[in-house]
């Protein structure tokens, strides 16, 4: 047991600089996402949705070289799950959580598009260079939206902190900015070489420590922006972070695996764990969608939400 013990404080330590680092990296992103004057769509869905998604992307990039393949796709997997579940479960319960229409309409389809998509690369059970590279492309054509939506929406004031940040700030934004992004980076390895070495001295698959402990791990950013926001009754910035991490956790860090090292992926990724991640993605809208109502996730469904991610992590072990 004394082997394991630097493996575990590996863990907490790089869990909590990746925590403090993502938030800082947000934060920052989104005050020069104001300076530059970008609408709060772009705030939302690409800057916190990118930011948040940091940690999963290096992660799964660190774990990809260092040849642990089962560790990038079970991040990626897992922390969608853990997105819809979790983090949006837990922020309906704290309170309801009112959804916009178009969300539902223009990102949800589209994050229910690329999910179909993802279920037929992966169908041959081989996550390989050409598969990445289809995953990229949709991920181009995310963010090419995101930014003309974008030139179609005036910037709004998006956060009290984020009010008229004055312009001579800008070199010591992107400085903090820098800093936070090296220190991610630094977290993350310190998270890749823990798990490991816990799955090795617990003979768990690596795939496993994805889906669970590494895959909760980075997607810690994601619940904390979710219960700021949901605190904050910014409602829209709920589902619009949930949206648009997932949206990045499956065409950049599920990518990521297939261009660096292409390899094999388990049947029980396909019959177990692709399957939560898609009924989690059909049921967000399910609960969501009223017909003549309010888009409302209430406590009840948010409760529903918070039992699946229980039984999933049950079954897993």
């Amino acid at each position: 047991m004394p082997d394991i013990l630097l493996p575990i404080i590996a863990l907490l330590t790089g869990f909590t600089l990746l925590i403090y680092s993502a938030d800082k990296f947000t934060e920052n992103g989104a005050k020069i996402a104001t300076i530059f004057q970008v609408s709060p769509l772009v705030i939302g869905l690409l800057i916190f949705g990118f930011g948040t998604s940091a940690p999963e992307i290096l992660v799964s990039a660190l774990a990809a070289m260092d040849g642990n393949t089962g560790i990038s796709i079970g991040n990626a997997i897992g922390s969608n799950i853990f997105n819809i579940s979790l983090v949006l479960g837990l922020s309906a319960i704290i309170y309801p959580i009112e959804v916009s229409g178009s969300i539902l309409k223009k990102e949800w389809l589209f994050l229910m598009f690329v999910t179909v998509i993802t279920g037929f690369l992966l169908w041959d059970k081989h996550l390989g260079i050409v598969d990445g590279l289809i995953l990229t492309s949709l991920l181009l054509v995310f963010l090419t939206y995101t930014f003309k939506t974008a030139k179609n929406h005036p910037t709004n004031e998006f956060d009290e902190i984020l009010k008229n940040p004055e312009k001579k700030q800008l070199g010591k934004t992107w400085f903090l900015l820098i800093i936070s992004l090296l220190t991610l980076i630094f977290s993350a390895k310190i998270i890749v070489w823990g798990g490991v070495q816990v799955a090795k001295s617990f003979g768990i698959s690596d795939l496993i420590i994805g889906l669970s402990v590494i895959s909760i791990g980075t997607s810690l950013p994601e619940l904390a922006v979710s219960i700021s926001s949901v605190l904050k009754k910014q409602y829209a910035m709920i589902v619009g972070n949930v949206i648009g991490s997932n949206l990045f956790n499956t065409l950049a860090v599920l990518a990521i695996p297939g261009l660096i090292h292409p390899a094999e992926i388990t049947s029980e990724i396909l019959d177990r764990d692709y399957l939560v991640m898609l009924l989690l993605t059909v049921l967000l809208f399910i609960v969501a969608y009223k017909i003549h109502k309010k888009h409302i996730i209430n406590r009840f469904e948010g409760g529903l939400l918070v039992a699946i991610f229980g039984v999933y992590m049950w079954q897993l072990f």
